[in-house]
């Protein structure tokens, strides 16, 4: 490595730990140069916490969706701030990044260790990204929908330009038949996504969610005042409301509030019936 390179290496590893040159050349000695590991090197010799720019809170950013001959990658990168999301250096990075989580199936070991167009790979280019910018930035998730078994659908909600947004939804149809029903794919994607269920039906619901969501319900029954034994009557409808309003199959239509979404399927079967087979859904920043 010229001395350049591990001057601008050793700048880099400053700016996002805060720890002083001879620190800092150390570490990437130890490290053959590898900055995050470097970072790892530094704060397990206590010579560094967890830096400023690493420790804070990366819940703004990009979801991007690429589609080819019905295969479907999502990705989801974070930064700080929205400031951050609409800089061009950053979606370039973004846009470049759902390239090669497509060709990697997204996955992300894979894609970290993948060069760019610059010749340099991913994980490198992210730690220089960080430098140049200022800002926390993190490659959050990633999903790869293949086109066998099913029928694969994306929608991108209020897209920033194609394959780009804050919400995309992708869903897996059983049943499809392109000259019938292939159009119903996309409404049931975009109902995914402005109506973020949590399961496809009531049974495939995660069982500490509903027991979370009974604990609560129980609680506020027994905090209003009313008796224990009351308190279980009501808790049975209300958690029973709650699978209904979260079971994608169970929910209201967003087309059409008279109809659930399990009578749009029947309605739009053929020879088949339309099945979900799975689906997901990315809100940037979500849970984080």
């Amino acid at each position: 490595m010229s001395n350049k390179d591990l001057l601008d290496n050793i700048k880099k590893l400053r700016e996002l730990t805060g720890v002083g040159f001879k620190d800092c050349k150390l570490a990437l000695d130890e490290c053959k140069s590898d900055i995050e590991k470097s970072i790892e090197y530094l704060r397990k010799k206590g010579i560094a916490k967890a830096s400023k720019k690493m420790s804070r809170t990366a819940s703004e950013g990009l979801a991007l969706v690429k589609e080819v001959e019905g295969n479907i990658s999502i990705i989801e990168i974070n930064s700080e701030t929205d400031f951050v999301a609409k800089n061009q250096d950053f979606v370039n990075f973004c846009k470049e990044l759902s390239e090669i989580n497509f060709k990697v199936k997204a996955e992300i070991d894979k894609l970290n260790e993948t060069k760019m167009s610059n010749g340099i790979i991913v994980k490198d280019n992210l730690v220089n990204l960080i430098a140049k910018i200022g800002e926390k930035i993190t490659i959050r998730r990633a999903e790869f929908y293949d086109n066998s078994k099913g029928t694969n659908f994306c929608y991108v909600h209020s897209a920033l330009e194609k394959g780009v947004g804050k919400i995309i939804a992708i869903v897996k149809l059983e049943g499809i038949i392109k000259e019938k029903n292939h159009n119903i794919g996309s409404k049931v994607a975009m109902h995914i996504a402005a109506s973020n269920p949590l399961s496809i039906d009531k049974e495939g619901m995660d069982k500490q969610v509903v027991e979370k969501e009974l604990e609560i319900i129980k609680a506020e029954i027994v905090n209003s005042g009313k008796p224990t034994e009351m308190a279980d009557k009501i808790s049975k409808g209300k958690i029973s409301k709650f699978l209904n309003d979260n079971s994608l199959l169970n929910q209201i239509w967003i087309m059409d509030p008279k109809k659930k979404v399990s009578d749009i399927l029947k309605e739009n079967s053929s020879n088949i019936p339309l099945k979900i087979l799975k689906y997901t859904r990315y809100k940037v920043g979500e849970g984080i």
